[in-house]
Formats: structure tokens, sequence, C-alpha cells
């Protein structure tokens, strides 16, 4: 199936593992050259790497703190210096931290609304006139069940999550006139090491073996198992697309059944 992405230039954000380094794999393998930004520079490298020998295609590591603005502009500058233009977006993080109400202070609030909803803002400020450039573009959100269906133990995210959506409408709206389509993708669990840290964060607070929170975590799950990152990849390749040229403000889930809700 033609994806019309070969020779666009996508960026990436939290791509040294996990479902980050998942979509750069995915977007690279249809050809799009990808710029990958995560923290830990060793780390990054040896995905960017993995990623460029498995599909053929250019990448390009940046290392990148999220939460720091002047790090956001260095990004996307780096990113349209080296390619020439800049067509998709991909935002994505690191999860906030775990904890109840009660167990969270003031800080806690602050880092997480500069690492969920700020680097997403920021990140789209930088982005956005580089698209209008090219005529085009796409931004693609990826969220949380959690901006759907709250989840015990994350009120930063069941917070911040909803949050992100409704950027993310509001600015389809704004954008669609310029070319520009602006979804979210809103995984279920999946294995990866924050679905692990949050088992573990969980076991510890009720005092049960870590199995008993992954066994429970699954039998939630319609389709009885977590799913692979490559497979919220997919749909975040899709929507930056061709084939999804006529999509914009959704927040797709891809949970495996997991939230009740029908809207």
């Amino acid at each position: 199936m033609e994806t019309g992405l070969r020779g666009k230039v996508a960026l990436v954000c939290a791509a040294s593992r996990g479902l980050g380094k998942a979509t750069a794999m995915g977007l690279a393998a249809e050809g799009a050259h990808v710029a990958m930004c995560a923290r830990h520079m060793p780390t990054l490298e040896a995905a960017a790497a993995e990623i460029a020998g498995a599909t053929g295609s250019e990448v390009f590591a940046i290392a990148a703190d999220l939460t720091r603005r002047a790090d956001i502009a260095r990004l996307v500058q780096q990113t349209v210096e080296h390619f020439g233009g800049l067509d998709i977006l991909v935002t994505n993080s690191g999860g906030p931290k775990a904890g109840l109400f009660s167990a969270l202070t003031s800080s806690d609030w602050r880092d997480a609304v500069d690492l969920l909803l700020l680097s997403v803002v920021d990140l789209c400020y930088e982005a956005v006139p580089h698209m209008k450039l090219r005529g085009g573009g796409r931004i693609v959100n990826i969220t949380s069940i959690s901006s759907k269906q709250p989840v015990a133990g994350l009120i930063l995210s069941n917070v911040l999550r909803p949050a992100v959506v409704g950027l993310s409408k509001t600015l389809s709206n704004e954008l669609a006139r310029d070319g520009i389509l602006v979804n979210s993708v809103a995984p279920g669990y999946t294995r990866t090491d924050r679905v692990i840290e949050l088992a573990e964060a969980a076991a510890r607070r009720e005092g049960v073996p870590v199995e008993t929170v992954e066994r429970r975590t699954v039998q939630n799950i319609p389709l009885g198992r977590m799913a692979e990152p490559s497979e919220i990849a997919h749909m975040v390749v899709f929507l930056a697309s061709d084939r999804g040229g006529y999509i914009t403000g959704t927040n797709i889930l891809v949970d495996g059944g997991y939230v009740r809700g029908t809207v």
C-alpha cells in the first residue's frame, strides 16, 4: 500500500525506546527521513543506527530535553537544517510520576505540565511554521488511554492527557486550511518499560507481587494481551501518511478494547 511517506521529513520525540522508537522505525520503513530525539544520547544513537540499518532510510539523532524550551527550538531547527524542512511531527514523552493525589506535590504537578502539555505546545509553535512553508503537514500526539478513561494512581496523566487532546482538537480546526492535520493516538497497555514501571508502582502500593498486577491488567483487556509497540506505531504511521488524508481532530484508541466508554 502506497503511503506517500517516501522522502518526507519526520521528527519523532522520545524515540530511543518504546513507542517512540517503534514509530521512528515504522516511518523509516516507509521511506521517510527521520529525526529522533531523547535525553540520553548513547541510547538514542544506538536506536538510530538500528533503524537506519534495518530500513536504509536516513536517521538523525538529536539529544534534547523536552521540558526545556531552548532544547525544543534547537531540536526543530537542527531537523530543518539537516533535512531541509519538516513534514511530520510526532510528539511523545515519558510518562509523569505515578501516585495518588495525596502523595504528590505542587512541584510534581508543575513538572508534569512541562513534560506532558507544554512540551507539545512548544513543539507545535516551532514546527507549524515549517509545515506551512511545505504546504501542509501532520502532527500526531501520542497520548494514553487516560485521555479517555482515568487510570487509578495516575492522576497527573488523567488530568494532562485530556489537555493535550483539547489542544489537538483546537489546532486541527485552526490549521486545517493550511493543510496541517492534527490527531492524537491513545495507546492502551503496551509492553514498554513505562508499563513495567507502573505495574511495579501499583504492586508496591498494594503490597502484592508485580505478576498479580500484570495478570489483572491483562484480564481487563478484551483481546487478552498487551499491545506490542509496533501496533501503536502502525496507527501513527497511518495518520502521518496520505492514507489518513481526511482524518483530523481525532483521538484514536489503540487499546485492545480496554476502555469501556463509547465516546
